[in-house]
C-alpha cells in the first residue's frame, strides 16, 4: 500500500512537471506574436493536440498570462506578464541603483542600465551626471539598432548561440549585402566575451561615446553602460573597463548571478 501512494505521489509530480513544461512551451511560442496565434498554430508549433493546447491556454488565461487576441480568436500573452516584468524591473533598479550612483559619482559621468527586448536596446533606469558637458539617455526604447550600441552589443556578447543566431537572421541575415557586417560583429562580440566590455565611439550618435558590460543576475541579463562625450573617451580602456567590471561584480553578487558555462 505504502509504494503504491509513492508511485501514486511521483505519477503526479512527474504529470505536474509536464504541464508546466509545456504551458512553458505555448508561452514561448506566443512571445513576440502581437496579433496572437490561434489554437491550431500554437499547437502545430509546440506539437502537441489542439485539446492539450486549448486546455492549458485556458488555464493560463484563468490566470491573466495569456488573453484573447480579438475577434481572430487567437491567443497572445497577457497583462500579468507585463505586470511581474515591470515588478522585476522595479525589483532591479532598487536594488542596483545605489551601485549605479556610486559608478557615476566615480567616473563623473552618466550611467545607464538597460535590457533587452528582441532587436532593441531599453534603457531602465539612468543617472545623470552632475557636470555642464554630460550625455542624458532616454529612459525607454533606444532608437538604433540593438548591435550599433555598446549595451547593446553587451547583451548580444552574453546571449548563447542559440538565442544570439535567429535574432542575427532577423537583422544581419548572412545571405545578404549584410554578410560582411555580420561577420565584423560576431568577431566582436568574441572580443567582448574575452574582455568582458563593449564599447560605442560614435556608433550610436555623433559626439557619444559608451562603455557597456553586460550582467547576468537571477532576474535575467541586464547591461550597465557609461555613457559620455566622445571627448572624454579617448582614455585608456581601463579608466572605463575597471570600475565597470568592479560594478558588475557588485551587482551579482548583491542581487545573485547566474554562472555562464
Amino acid at each position: 500500500m505504502h509504494s503504491q501512494v509513492q508511485g501514486e505521489a511521483a505519477e503526479n509530480r512527474q504529470g505536474g512537471i509536464q504541464v508546466i513544461a509545456r504551458a512553458a512551451a505555448i508561452m514561448r511560442a506566443l512571445s513576440g506574436q502581437p496579433q496572437g496565434l490561434s489554437l491550431g498554430a500554437i499547437a502545430q508549433r509546440v506539437k502537441l493536440p489542439r485539446s492539450t493546447v486549448q486546455r492549458i491556454v485556458c488555464a493560463l488565461e484563468a490566470e491573466g498570462l495569456v488573453e484573447s487576441a480579438g475577434q481572430g480568436g487567437g491567443f497572445r500573452l497577457g497583462p500579468e506578464l507585463n505586470r511581474l516584468i515591470y515588478q522585476t524591473q522595479i525589483d532591479i533598479i532598487s536594488a542596483i541603483r545605489p551601485l549605479l550612483e556610486e559608478l557615476s559619482a566615480g567616473l563623473q559621468e552618466s550611467i545607464v542600465l538597460c535590457a533587452a527586448e528582441r532587436d532593441q536596446v531599453v534603457v531602465i533606469d539612468r543617472i545623470v551626471a552632475e557636470r555642464e558637458l554630460r550625455v542624458v539617455f532616454p529612459v525607454g526604447v533606444l532608437r538604433a539598432p540593438i548591435h550599433q550600441t555598446a549595451p547593446g552589443k553587451a547583451l548580444l556578447a552574453a546571449m548563447p548561440d542559440g538565442q544570439l543566431h535567429p535574432l542575427l537572421d532577423e537583422i544581419l541575415p548572412a545571405d545578404t549585402a549584410q554578410a560582411d557586417d555580420r561577420a565584423a560583429l560576431l568577431a566582436e562580440l568574441e572580443e567582448i566575451r574575452k574582455s568582458g566590455v563593449a564599447t560605442d565611439y560614435e556608433s550610436y550618435r555623433e559626439g557619444v561615446a559608451a562603455f557597456a558590460v553586460a550582467v547576468h543576475t537571477v532576474f535575467g541579463d541586464f547591461a550597465i553602460a557609461i555613457v559620455l562625450p566622445a571627448s572624454r573617451a579617448q582614455k585608456p580602456l581601463a579608466v572605463f573597463a575597471k570600475p565597470l567590471l568592479a560594478c558588475k561584480q557588485e551587482v551579482e553578487r548583491k542581487i545573485g548571478a547566474v554562472v555562464r558555462g
